[in-house]
């Protein structure tokens, strides 16, 4: 096909541990020789984008580099009999705005794959409403709901005002489980019209932690951030509680005993939606378009352009956004 010239955001580096980013434009023709070629109508902004388009070399090795781990759009030409011109499809996860260029341009060339095609039930936005937080919500959903039902008890959801944690908190409140939510933000809206029952300040969470077991409150536990937040949630968790663990923001290190899983049962479940298999990949993306999308769903993000990415980033990174932010390239 013809070569085609796009808009992207793209990060450079200009010296040593320095970064710029700028809008530029850029050839198709110099995309990864993958399957299909895609014309990119929504993104989403998530942590590890921040990461990447701000230089972080365990994120994305090489620059100059396009971030985007999430992009909704339709097939513009494909070399596999899984798609054709015109498929409204979606990519999230694998390397996708790693080392990959990424949706925060107007095209992408993937693998087929990274491939899933757009579920009857969502729009191409909508699936960037939930992008990859709201997937790695879904799988957090997915494997707690498999063992704990709504009357065995509370559910604490960590990091309740970012992505994945109010996705999670609004999913689990729409299936009718008592949701309860650690949170450093003091604005209450979100999570109150998310239907969060109990909203706990984190540093009274984090308050006379020492123990290695503490008063058993959580029947199961969707954490975001990791850290001491997480081991206070582990040690707080009731009998049998099954605890789901996404994020490391607040750490990588786990400060938690061996107490909770041999003394109560607790199970810690890691979830890693970036490695998911296809068919549990198709099967969440479904639940998402049916079962799983609650009633304010499209009233917990904001729509923003590619030059209104970089101060986005900066906001995330102090950690100052709430909600979903998505970006609409078309």
């Amino acid at each position: 096909m013809k070569n085609i010239s796009y808009t992207a955001f793209v990060t450079e580096e200009s010296g040593k541990n320095q970064f710029v980013r700028d809008i530029k434009t850029l050839a198709v023709s110099n995309l990864p020789d993958n399957d299909v070629l895609i014309r990119v109508q929504y993104s989403s902004l998530n942590y590890k984008d921040a990461l990447s388009a701000t230089g972080n070399k365990g994120v994305t090795r090489h620059y100059p580099h396009t971030p985007g781990i999430d992009a909704a759009g339709i097939v513009e030409d494909s070399r596999t009999d899984m798609f054709k011109k015109g498929d409204k499809v979606i990519v999230t996860s694998y390397d996708l705005g790693m080392n990959t260029p990424g949706g925060f341009g107007q095209y992408i060339r993937v693998p087929e794959n990274w491939v899933v095609r757009l579920p009857g039930g969502l729009t191409l936005k909508q699936s960037m409403i939930f992008g990859t937080a709201g997937f790695t919500a879904g799988m957090s959903v997915d494997r707690l709901t498999r063992s704990v039902a709504p009357e065995d008890g509370s559910i604490l959801v960590t990091g309740a005002t970012g992505g994945v944690g109010s996705l999670a908190a609004g999913i689990l409140a729409h299936l009718g489980y008592d949701v309860c939510a650690v949170s450093g933000k003091k604005d209450s809206t979100l999570l109150d019209q998310l239907g969060v029952k109990q909203i706990i300040d984190r540093n009274a969470f984090l308050a006379n932690t020492q123990s290695p077991l503490l008063k058993e409150q959580w029947a199961g536990v969707i954490d975001t951030v990791g850290g001491q937040i997480l081991a206070t949630a582990i040690k707080s968790g009731r009998q049998n509680a099954v605890v789901t663990c996404c994020g490391n923001v607040a750490s990588f290190e786990l400060p938690v005993t061996v107490f909770p899983f041999i003394l109560r049962g607790v199970s810690l479940i890691g979830i890693d939606s970036q490695h998911c298999p296809m068919h549990l990949r198709t099967h969440i993306w479904n639940k998402l378009a049916t079962d799983w999308k609650f009633d304010i769903f499209e009233n917990i993000f904001q729509q923003i352009s590619l030059d209104q990415l970089d101060y986005k980033i900066r906001q995330m990174l102090k950690g100052t956004l709430q909600g979903r932010t998505i970006v609409g390239l078309d």
